[in-house]
């Protein structure tokens, strides 16, 4: 039996597996093997894959396995390191998309649209770094005046003047000092007018790529990552300022420093500068094939940093779940294995510039010493001076770090325009739904709340081959409650988000009073029409009041504190010390469901919403605070056509009108009572809830 055991076992195990978890995707786990069964380091997972695991078998025979068995051993299989590889998802990013940097282009109009603002700040900048560039020119040109100076004298050592030489040095110091004091000045300058022209045009662009993620419709974000956006309003836009930045104060300063000293040089010693300028081409080219490489891997790092971001935002953000199951070992080695790709992406960018640099530096080095032999001979033989010679060698050198400021700027300037690229496809993403535009009705024209569905078809924009509303009709007459059940995943918040206008439908229409919502100016209608109060209240990290007030910004501390009352939640914010100061902690975390769920309710109801949405509102409380949050909704819906979301049934049994709803249809409709008597759907759904309220 042993043996068949084994031999089954191992059979299965030595194929190849693609283990998937529901929440996390392993790519490798430790696996042990006993008399009995196999053992996997975390029993939760191996429950999915115990029937049928496959792995790459290693080199281990069942003869070795039953041998160590029946020594009473236990196995470790070895692959990679002591570790099973599986070809699974390395992480929990599975379905990750991001922008293809190869197919997207830098928008240079729009760039100039923050440029054309602060044109005075470019010019200025550019002007400073001329001027400074200018001066770098001219300062080893005035050196070798002085050189020159010194060696003459030097060279009459016994006929030496000194107040003729100082008479003689007077000219060339000044002129020395003054482009020193002018250079300080120039740099301060232009640095100051850089300064300004990059914040300023970081600080809009944020502004309006933090403008343009908010006004995507809501698809936007079902398809795109919180930490993406995230990270390119951070870290691509800090990416793009400084590589601007560096840019113009380096690269207007180096390309102006070469052209100028080269013309020096051709002045001084135009054979020295013909031999100089000799080995340059060779350099470019092969700068030109290294920068391309570099390229490559600093996007691969930046997309790399992207993924890595992504898994510390969605584990932070859902630490309460982490926490519930334990799983804080497991989301720190999997942020540790997207952070360890980082840095080896990184470390390879780093060694690629660390050799090209060394390279150059070596390269203009040995130009350096070259200039000097050259500049010796021609010394010795008396075809160029003492100073002649210094002043050669200052504008060779600077020629050199300009080389190599330009060197490290070219990666620089990749990677900005990367970010700038990325930053501008967000920028120029235009939303399906416009969040103003259409039509604003007058105050004095009264909306009462008439609800109407006409043939409405609808597919989440993400599985369009899904349809979940299909020829659906419904019609609410004002001031009525409507409550909508049915099991999961029939359409019934789909309902609430059609008429939020979360989506547009993709047939038919939806009308309120009449006026189809498509027509609407959306801002206008959710802020003067519709209250939405949903299953998990997010509340901001701010104070009670400014919460509440978030429903209507305008609104006095008595207004808020009346929609709290009416909220049944005035009674329990008196008890803090703070009142209605008191600060709720990040997402509501210092409050309980309950409270947090009737300070959503005060929000919603300070702006007085003729039509009250409600979508699963109660189904995540206690007994005991569902009690008090539906005290408190019954009195929100006296006047107003409300439409509730239920799970449970015991908070629809007072519904003027019950929809059951089965694959996106309405199949009963009535009271509860009506229902009741039907002993269909609704009655099968009360039935089950009923006999499952005891295990509760």
């Amino acid at each position: 039996m042993l043996w068949k055991l084994v031999g089954s076992e191992c059979t299965s195990l030595f194929s190849r597996c693609n283990l998937h978890s529901s929440t996390i995707s392993f790519k490798r786990q430790y696996l042990q093997v006993s008399k009995k069964f196999f053992f996997n380091r975390n029993p939760a997972v191996w429950k999915k894959f115990s029937t049928s695991p496959k792995t790459f078998y290693n080199s281990f025979t069942i003869p070795k396995i039953s041998v160590f068995l029946l020594g009473g051993g236990v196995l470790n299989i070895y692959f990679s390191k002591r570790k099973v590889f599986c070809e699974a998802q390395q992480s929990r990013l599975v379905g990750y998309k991001r922008s293809n940097d190869k197919c997207l282009h830098f928008d240079w109009r729009k760039f100039w649209k923050y440029l054309k603002p602060n044109l005075l700040y470019f010019l200025g900048a550019v002007v400073g770094a001329l001027i400074v560039a200018v001066l770098n020119i001219h300062i080893p040109l005035e050196m070798g005046n002085v050189i020159n100076i010194l060696a003459k004298f030097s060279s009459e050592q016994n006929n030496i003047n000194s107040e003729s030489c100082i008479s003689q040095l007077k000219e060339p110091a000044f002129k020395l000092i003054c482009m020193y004091l002018a250079q300080g000045f120039a740099t301060f300058f232009y640095i100051v007018m850089l300064s300004n022209l990059g914040e300023n045009i970081a600080f809009k662009m944020k502004s309006d790529l933090f403008s343009t993620v908010l006004y995507q419709d809501i698809a936007f974000f079902d398809q795109q990552r919180t930490g993406e956006a995230i990270n390119r309003l951070t870290s691509d836009i800090q990416d793009f300022k400084s590589s601007f930045k560096q840019t113009i104060s380096g690269g207007l300063r180096s390309i102006t420093q070469i052209i100028g000293s080269v013309m020096s040089l051709f002045q001084i010693s135009p054979q020295m500068t013909l031999i100089t300028l000799a080995c340059v081409p060779s350099v470019i080219g092969i700068g030109s094939l290294c920068g391309s490489l570099l390229r490559m891997i600093s996007l691969k790092a930046q997309a790399q940093n992207e993924k890595t971001t992504a898994v510390a935002d969605e584990a932070i953000s859902n630490i309460r779940t982490v926490r519930a199951f334990a799983m804080e070992d497991v989301e720190t080695e999997m942020y540790v294995q997207e952070a360890e790709k980082t840095k080896d992406l990184n470390e390879s960018l780093g060694l690629g510039i660390g050799l090209f640099q060394a390279g150059t530096n070596i390269f203009l080095n040995g130009t350096v010493l070259m200039t000097l032999y050259m500049g010796g001979h021609l010394l010795s033989t008396n075809q160029l001076s003492a100073g002649e010679v210094m002043s050669f060698l200052m504008a060779a050198q600077t020629i050199q770090r300009s080389l190599a400021q330009m060197s490290l700027l070219f990666g620089s300037v990749i990677k900005g325009l990367a970010a700038g690229t990325r930053v501008f496809e967000y920028m120029n993403m235009e939303p399906s739904i416009r969040l103003k535009g259409g039509l604003s009705l007058p105050h004095d024209e009264i909306i009462k709340g008439n609800i109407e569905f006409k043939d409405v078809t609808f597919a989440y924009p993400t599985r369009k081959e899904q349809v979940i509303l299909n020829d659906f009709n419904l019609s609410i007459p004002a001031n009525k409650t409507v409550a909508i059940v049915g099991a999961s995943g029939n359409g019934k918040s789909t309902i609430v988000a059609l008429l939020e206008r979360f989506y547009d439908v993709d047939k038919g229409e939806i009308t309120i009073d009449g006026y189809n919502i498509k027509t609407l100016d959306p801002t206008w209608m959710r802020r003067n029409v519709l209250g939405l109060i949903s299953q998990e209240p997010l509340l901001f990290g701010t104070t009670i009041m400014e919460n509440i007030r978030y429903g209507k910004p305008g609104a006095s501390d008595e207004e808020v504190k009346n929609a709290a009352e009416m909220a049944n939640a005035h009674e329990f914010i008196s008890t803090f010390p703070q009142g209605y100061g008191t600060l709720v902690g990040e997402r509501g975390a210092t409050l309980s469901g309950g409270q947090k769920q009737r300070i959503a309710i005060a929000r919603a109801l300070l702006k007085d919403p003729k039509v009250l949405l409600l979508d699963e509102a109660t189904s995540a409380l206690d007994a005991e605070s569902e009690k008090i949050v539906q005290a408190a909704l019954d009195k929100a819906r006296r006047g107003r056509t409300v439409i509730v979301i239920a799970h449970r049934l015991s908070t629809v049994r007072n519904a003027d009108i019950i929809l059951v709803l089965n694959k996106g249809k309405i199949v009963e409709m009535g009271t509860h009572e009506q229902l009741q008597e039907l002993k269909g759907y609704y009655w099968a759904l009360t039935y089950q809830q009923h006999e499952e309220a005891p295990a509760a």
